[in-house]
């Protein structure tokens, strides 16, 4: 089967409650590849799918539905959906805007891939201010240990995947 669009996400209510009560099979697909618009995949129950997307279509996303099978005569249908792995990240949640800046332009050097989100998301957790979180590498961890810069790392379900922006020198 070739998937070229996606039918809906079972995180809206609306999906939700249209595909409730169908068997589920999962595509598990890592962060990076939520980007491909074009690639071979196989669910949790072995069945093979082709994802062939058009040009300037959204990434995938967590919850996505691939495929649906309506019920029929003794059976509840199914749907295929993406399941995200989770990334190892690292979740920055400078203590001042001075280090905040600091921090972004030498990680910016880097040209690491960062995401960024607000005090009442669910990375600020208990901290309950705007953080920066970028995939975890030795270097950036060693980099926030030697300049104070308070950060934890975590394995996270990441809705948008890291991705280089294009720039020039």
């Amino acid at each position: 089967m070739i998937v070229t669009e996606i039918l809906g996400n079972l995180h809206d209510d609306g999906a939700a409650a249209a595909y409730a009560g169908r068997h589920r099979e999962r595509v598990v697909l890592p962060s990076a590849d939520l980007a491909k618009r074009i690639q071979r995949v196989r669910t949790d129950h072995g069945t093979e799918l082709g994802i062939r997307l058009p040009a300037g279509s959204p990434d995938l996303r967590d919850g996505d539905i691939l495929a649906a099978r309506e019920p029929g005569e003794g059976t509840r249908g199914n749907v295929v959906v993406v399941s995200v792995e989770g990334t190892d990240v690292l979740v920055i949640a400078p203590r001042t805007i001075g280090e905040a800046l600091f921090t972004a332009h030498s990680l910016g050097n880097r040209h690491l891939q960062a995401q960024f989100f607000g005090a009442g998301s669910e990375f600020a957790g208990a901290s309950g201010q705007d953080v920066m979180v970028c995939q975890f590498d030795h270097t950036v961890a060693d980099f926030l240990d030697a300049h104070g810069v308070p950060y934890r790392r975590e394995e996270r379900v990441m809705a948008v995947p890291f991705r280089h922006a294009s720039h020039t020198h």
